[in-house]
C-alpha cells in the first residue's frame, strides 16, 4: 500500500520563525522522510503578514506550499504576488474578487496532493461560509486527487472540530492554525481524516503568541493601544507529520512535534 508523508509547519512568526525554518526545514524533512512540506506564513513579516520577498525565501527553505489566514492582507505588496504565485494561498472563503486562490493541486513522489485554505467566522471576519466553500472546492479537487490537506485558520476550537466532523472521509487532514498554541488533541476521525485543533507556532516562545511580553501585557492591563513587536527568545519549530494512504486519501498517522532550535 503506497503512502505519502506530509510535513506541516505551524504559523511562522517574524524573523525568529523564518530563521529556525531556514535552519531546520530540510533536516526535519529528511528525518521524517517527508514527500511534501506545507507552512503557514501569514505572520512571517514582523509577525503581521508576509511580503513577496519573504514568501520566495520560504520556498527556498524546502517548503512546497504556503497557507495563510486573516493577516494575509497586512502587506499591500502581497496583492499582486498572490495572483502571480499559486503556491501561496489565501483563505478560499473570501468573497469573489479577492486576489489569489484558496487551493492548490501539486504532485509529490508521483502522487497528486491538494492543499485547501479556509478561515473560520467565529470571533473572526464575517466571511463566506467555510463549510459551503469547502463543498464547492472539493467538487473540483476530488476530480484530481483524494489526498487533501486543509489548513483551517480559526479562533474557536468548536468551529475547528465541527469542520473536522463535516469533512471526515472527504479530506486527509484538517489542521487548525491561528492561535499559536499547540494543542495535544491530535487524532484520526472515524472515516480517516487526521485532525489537530492547533498546530502551534514556529518562532519565539518566550512571548505572548509570538509578540514581546511587555507591550502585550500592557494592553491587557490598561486597555490602551500598544505597538506589538515580535519577540526573539526561546525559538522553537512546531508542526505535525501526516502519513496518508496515497490511493484512498485516508490518514494513517498524525504526529505532532515541537523542537527547540539546535536540537
Amino acid at each position: 500500500m503506497a503512502h505519502i508523508t506530509v510535513l506541516f509547519f505551524a504559523d511562522v512568526v517574524g524573523k525568529p520563525g523564518r530563521f529556525i525554518l531556514s535552519e531546520m526545514c530540510k533536516s526535519l524533512r529528511e528525518r521524517y522522510e517527508a514527500d511534501y512540506v506545507i507552512a503557514n506564513s501569514e505572520n512571517a513579516a514582523g509577525g503581521f503578514g508576509v511580503t513577496p520577498e519573504i514568501s520566495r525565501k520560504i520556498f527556498t527553505y524546502g517548503v512546497n506550499c504556503q497557507t495563510s489566514g486573516n493577516h494575509i492582507w497586512d502587506r499591500i505588496d502581497i496583492l499582486k504576488y498572490l495572483d502571480e504565485e499559486p503556491r501561496l494561498l489565501r483563505p478560499s472563503n473570501f468573497p469573489p474578487g479577492a486576489p489569489g486562490q484558496g487551493f492548490y493541486i501539486d504532485e509529490a513522489s508521483g502522487v497528486k496532493i491538494a492543499v485547501l485554505n479556509l478561515m473560520g467566522r467565529t470571533y473572526m471576519k464575517d466571511l463566506d461560509c467555510p463549510f459551503r466553500a469547502a463543498d464547492r472546492d472539493l467538487k473540483i479537487i476530488r476530480e484530481t486527487t483524494d489526498v487533501i490537506i486543509v489548513d483551517f485558520h480559526a479562533e474557536a476550537t468548536s468551529e475547528k472540530q465541527a469542520m473536522a466532523y463535516y469533512l471526515d472521509g472527504r479530506v486527509s487532514a484538517v489542521i487548525g492554525t491561528h492561535t499559536h498554541v499547540q494543542t495535544a488533541d491530535e487524532t484520526i476521525y472515524p472515516r480517516g481524516t487526521a485532525y489537530i485543533s492547533d498546530v502551534g507556532m514556529t518562532g519565539p516562545h518566550d512571548s505572548i503568541i509570538g509578540m514581546a511580553v511587555k507591550p502585550s501585557l500592557g494592553r491587557f492591563l490598561t486597555g490602551m493601544p500598544k505597538r506589538f513587536t515580535c519577540a526573539s527568545d526561546d525559538i522553537k519549530i512546531s508542526g505535525v507529520v501526516l502519513t496518508i494512504d496515497a490511493d484512498s486519501g485516508r490518514a494513517e498517522k498524525i504526529e505532532r512535534f515541537r523542537v527547540d532550535y539546535g536540537k
